[in-house]
């Protein structure tokens, strides 16, 4: 047996006490992959272009439609398996690998200790918590050997509340907070945009379980201002927006944008107060009323006849009156029911407050069959008066309204001076409107803009939706037994890369911020068939990795042009070139990616130019 703590010793047989002490051979382990350690083996082999996994492509991926997703793939980040499924090369690795680091550093000031959970969940858990049958096709369910279902987790309340409920028993043991960075699979219907919307996928994770309200109100604060940091150091644009809790689940929730005019998501802002919301959560103050009713008031609506005009537009030009004056009426479809939506004309309905409002997990807008069966009449003429055997559903603006015009639920036919609460009257009013830039702030009534952002962490305040169901429990001060309070922090790691990419990039490539650049400086050797360049250059090399400087050696025979396009396509910050011309006089060139001139530097003070350069650029980040 080893002697305790030291695998590595041996401890002589009794009878050997009088021989000579045995030889002590101390365990030399291979040398393990660390991509900033300044020495080893490993290094060597990964900071050298022509021994290290790099191949870029001169034209875009036929499938590619989002700037991150061809760059990515031209500059040898990733490859494709399938469709929503990556290979992660070895570029594109170091970037994730940064990433996670910076995650890892700010998850441990938050207080969150790492775990790891397996990928493939049993499905007793999923329907413990009643997702199972919820969660929908997104979920990949599989099956093994035995017939027991299974699935590839897309997220991991199930497991890792099942964690906790077998552990913690008492207040006194709260709160608790871990964490995991992860392989997650989500069978989107149409993956696309590469990294940014696939189905596997890597992801921060984590779970923080609470007393009372108010203790996860603190943690949820200390992960708000720890992804805020997380962004910073990263060196991205970004803000955090209120939103919608989705199928998560829970009372409050926050999404981080990282803002890029390629983003799919759109952005409610106010630039004098700050107020955010993802356009699925925004609130707004009281919207421009409608303008005066340009018609003839009645005391009762009269049908005009509007043959094959079934737009907004076209019936309110057709009549003489402003779209803002229409009821437009839309029927939905959700789990249990169909509900007639009122919207005035001019605006739109927003299908996330509606959902959220009745309380379904599936809402659709009714097929033109069953809004004829409904209404009794086509699509397009529908309208709320003389509508019977279904719910109807106002928005505010609608009941603002002195008069309108809507439809008849008749072919080719139109009420007009129509007065919401004399001709009809609406179950409920609610906002189900579709906040849009100009309508004023919320929290100071100044107008707000829109933006376009990519969303990459999403943090919730889940309540105890998932304790109560799966009876994970603690006993209080007076022994009585509460459900714990949840919260769940959520971060795409390689969709912030990619994300990067969206917003830091030109017509030649990607241009990094310095913290998730693969390799901080590449030192590119010029002539290498001229022996006085390669000494210089792979001396320079040496003594920029005795200075624990990230560079990547490009040591490729390849001409100049290959390698200065491959420069401006990977998008490394600061850049080295090491030719003949420079060298006759002592002198090797210095550039960024990110612009500015070229500059000569004596090859003696490169290094500490070098060193010099990286401290200013670090200097503008979060430390």
């Amino acid at each position: 047996m080893p002697a305790k703590g030291r695998w590595n010793r041996q401890v002589p047989h009794p009878k050997d006490a009088m021989r000579a002490p045995p030889r002590i051979v101390p365990f030399d382990p291979l040398p393990c992959y660390n991509p900033r350690s300044p020495t080893g083996l490993k290094q060597e082999r990964t900071m050298r272009w022509s021994r290290t996994f790099i191949h870029t492509l001169r034209q875009d991926p036929a499938d590619a439609e989002v700037v991150s997703h061809k760059l990515m793939t031209r500059a040898g980040l990733i490859s494709k398996v399938a469709a929503g499924i990556y290979n992660s090369l070895p570029l594109g690795w170091r970037s994730i690998d940064k990433m996670s680091d910076i995650i890892r550093e700010e998850m441990e000031k938050a207080g969150a200790a790492e775990l790891v959970m397996p990928a493939v969940q049993p499905a007793e858990y999923w329907e413990e918590s009643g997702r199972w049958a919820e969660y929908g096709p997104e979920l990949l369910r599989i099956k093994d050997r035995h017939d027991r279902e299974f699935c590839f987790g897309p997220t991991h309340e199930e497991i890792i509340t099942d964690i906790v409920r077998r552990s913690i028993k008492s207040y006194r043991q709260l709160p608790v907070a871990l964490y995991q960075i992860q392989t997650k699979f989500r069978d989107e219907i149409r993956p696309r945009f590469g990294l940014m919307r696939g189905r596997e996928f890597l992801m921060k994770d984590a779970y923080s379980f609470h007393a009372d309200a108010e203790d996860l109100d603190q943690t949820y604060r200390a992960m708000k201002k720890a992804y805020c940091r997380i962004f910073e150091r990263c060196g991205l644009g970004y803000t955090p927006v209120e939103a919608d809790t989705g199928n998560i689940g829970g009372s409050e929730s926050h999404e981080f944008m990282v803002l890029a005019d390629t983003g799919e998501d759109a952005i409610m802002a106010c630039p004098s107060c700050g107020y955010g919301a993802n356009v699925e959560k925004a609130q707004t103050g009281p919207v421009k009323a409608a303008p005066p009713w340009p018609l003839a008031e009645s005391e009762t609506p009269s049908s005009v006849h509007t043959p094959e005009m079934r737009s907004v537009e076209e019936v309110a030009e057709f009549l003489g009156v402003d779209p803002a004056h229409l009821i437009k009426t839309m029927i939905f479809e959700s789990d249990e029911e169909f509900v007639a939506v009122l919207i005035r004309g001019d605006l739109e309905v927003n299908e996330v407050k509606l959902k959220n409002h009745l309380d379904c997990t599936h809402l659709q807008l009714a097929s033109e069959a069953k809004i004829e069966q409904i209404t009794g009449g086509p699509q397009g003429f529908s309208g709320p008066v003389g509508l019977e055997g279904i719910r109807i559903i106002a928005d505010p603006t609608v009941i603002d309204l002195k008069q309108a015009a809507t439809g008849a639920n008749t072919l080719d036919t139109h009420l007009v001076g129509v007065v919401p609460g004399r001709d009809f009257r609406p179950d409920t009013v609610v906002d189900v409107r579709t906040a849009s830039a100009g309508d004023p702030c919320p929290s100071c009534s100044e107008p707000i803009i829109e933006k376009r952002g990519i969303e990459v962490g999403h943090i919730f305040k889940l309540g105890t939706k998932y304790s109560e169901a799966m009876r994970c429990t603690f006993l209080d001060a007076e022994g009585k037994e509460n459900p714990m309070i949840m919260g769940c922090y959520g971060l795409g790691v390689g969709r912030t890369v990619a994300a990067a990419i969206e917003q830091n990039h030109d017509d030649k490539g990607i241009i990094w911020p310095l913290p998730l650049a693969p390799y901080e400086v590449v030192l590119v050797m010029l002539n290498s068939d001229k022996p006085e360049v390669v000494e210089a250059a792979e001396g320079l090399y040496a003594q920029l990795k005795e200075a624990g400087i990230d560079v990547l050696f490009d040591d490729r025979p390849e001409r100049p042009g290959v390698k200065f396009n491959d420069m401006d396509l990977i998008g490394f910050p600061v850049r080295i070139v090491a030719g003949a011309r420079g060298l006759a006089e002592g002198n090797i060139e210095l550039s960024l990616r990110s612009g500015g001139e070229k500059t000569l530097v004596p090859i003696t003070d490169m290094v500490e130019t070098v060193r010099k350069t990286l401290d200013e650029i670090r200097a503008q980040l979060p430390q």
